[in-house]
């Protein structure tokens, strides 16, 4: 069909005629379209005789040689497109499919801020990276079709790289096909082993060696590690990368998360599904919500606080008081009463009685020996210690980064410019959980952990070959660059604040 033909078959808003509004309106009531604000047609097939009734291709040569003619799709252009992004009404483009996802967004599985963080954009490569079953969804996406994006119009916004973006995909397609999205199970297997190593032996050390100042502080090192190690294996059953079924990852998801950790599954998703889509988007990044109530992140938000006036902290100090309000508060004064409130709230109660077995578990192991006070001692220096740890993994590869309002970019430059690697090393990848390799990560979040290695090459030659940069340092010198960021950034502040 020709451009201008297809213009003709498919008027844009406000030029139907009253025959296909009609057709339109009788399409709806069959489908029991969810949305009658739309005033477009769905992409349906044409409906199958009915019984007795012979069909066109067998009972009529001629009726067989003119295709059935169903209803013309809607067509739009991505200005349109663009301009549903709002509560009232929010579109995306899927594959150059146009969704009207409006209603939708209080049903989706992965949360209700994710999706609508890609309203009024192309959601294509987000879409491939967050479903593993793709086929299965399209199919549920079908009541939410309103039309395409019109022939004339390219797959891409323009503040989007075309060549770098078709190159990404055809590396996607590379790495299935060298089979780096299977999991190995025997990998996963041993890694939770360890985990229940530590756990049981942070107990032994206590029940062997009695409750002195050196049992007691070995005992808290290893209940830690054992923590801090079980948040890292949740990280990978939460990106659905250890099974081949959803049901499984979320099975075990809820173990590991409830029953070893004290955490909810469904916290976890709400929050971290949204720092993939769009990573140090301020007001879409929950990661970096710390900004500007506390720190000043990045050098363009930094200098337009400045500029506005606005000073809720002394951000030029933020590089000095970071030691005190980052990395020692967050898990145990904020997260551990916060994941209660959440739960409660949003009535997620299986997380719930995941979370009280947890704290079943620790009362009837330690409190025999420690007794209630030392008990909650451990506790917070567990949580204390545990905090430390999670906080600078997890900002050395975000907080040196780029941070700003979303620009829309393309899924690689979005995740390139956001994140960076640390080198390789046996004690890295078990420190960070292979999250020195956040890069890959990003890019493939449902990749397999043991895999980050083997794409990286690939991901290096993409990077050379565009111009775009590929940082990787060693592990002290980017918690430095967290340290040496903050300094930058609020001294940024302070200069928009003074000279404006």
């Amino acid at each position: 069909m020709g451009t201008r033909a297809a213009r003709t078959g498919g008027p844009r808003r406000g030029a139907e005629n009253p025959a296909r509004k009609r057709l339109a309106l009788g399409a709806r009531q069959q489908t029991h379209s969810r949305s009658p604000r739309t005033p477009s047609t769905r992409l349906t097939a044409p409906a199958e005789p009915a019984p007795g009734v012979a069909r066109p291709d067998m009972a009529d040569p001629v009726a067989a040689e003119t295709p059935v003619q169903g209803p013309t799709p809607r067509y739009f252009t991505w200005d349109e497109v663009a301009q549903r992004s709002g509560c009232e009404e929010r579109w995306l483009v899927i594959d150059r499919k146009v969704y009207d996802v409006s209603e939708f967004t209080r049903r989706h599985p992965g949360g209700s801020r994710v999706i609508s963080h890609y309203a009024g954009q192309d959601a294509t490569d987000p879409f491939v990276a967050f479903h593993s079953n793709k086929g299965l969804v399209k199919k549920y996406m079908n009541s939410l079709l309103i039309g395409e994006l019109s022939p004339e119009q390219p797959s891409f916004e323009p503040t989007k790289n075309k060549e770098l973006t078709d190159e990404f995909r055809e590396l996607r397609a590379t790495v299935e096909r060298m089979g780096l999205m299977k999991a190995n199970h025997v990998f996963f297997l041993l890694y939770l082993l360890h985990i229940l190593l530590l756990d049981g032996a942070a107990w032994l050390t206590l029940w062997i060696f009695g409750t002195s100042f050196l049992p007691f502080l070995l005992c808290a090192v290893l209940l830690t590690a054992a923590q801090i190690q079980a948040g890292w294996l949740q990280h990978d059953l939460g990106h659905l990368s250890v099974f081949s079924t959803s049901k499984w990852n979320h099975l075990v998801h809820h173990f590991v998360i409830g029953h070893l950790k004290g955490v909810p599954a469904s916290w976890w998703n709400h929050l971290h599904f949204q720092h993939h889509a769009k990573p140090n988007c301020f007001g879409k990044d929950p990661d970096i919500n710390m900004h500007p109530f506390f720190f000043a992140l990045g050098k363009i938000l930094s200098v337009e606080l400045g500029k506005q006036k606005k000073k809720y902290m002394p951000y030029n100090h933020q590089h000095k008081y970071f030691f005190l309000i980052g990395p020692p508060a967050l898990v145990p004064f904020f997260f551990q009463w916060y994941v209660f409130y959440f739960v409660i709230q949003r009535k997620k109660w299986v997380d719930l009685a995941w979370m009280i077995t947890f704290y079943i578990r620790l009362l009837l192991t330690y409190v025999p020996l420690l007794g209630l006070k030392a008990f909650l001692g451990l506790f917070f220096i567990v949580r204390f210690l545990e905090s430390n740890w999670f906080v600078w993994v997890t900002q050395m590869n975000h907080i040196p980064m780029h941070i700003d309002h979303d620009r829309n970019m393309d899924w690689v430059s979005t995740q390139l410019q956001a994140t960076c690697n640390v080198h390789k090393s046996a004690f890295n990848d078990w420190f960070s959980g292979h999250l020195n390799f956040q890069i890959e990560h990003h890019l493939f979040p449902m990749m397999p952990r043991h895999n980050y290695h083997k794409v990286a090459p690939l991901v290096q030659s993409l990077c050379a070959k565009h111009g775009i940069e590929y940082q990787s340092k060693p592990l002290l010198s980017a918690f430095a660059d967290i340290i040496h960021s903050l300094k930058e950034s609020g001294q940024l502040w302070l200069d928009a604040y003074l000279h404006q």
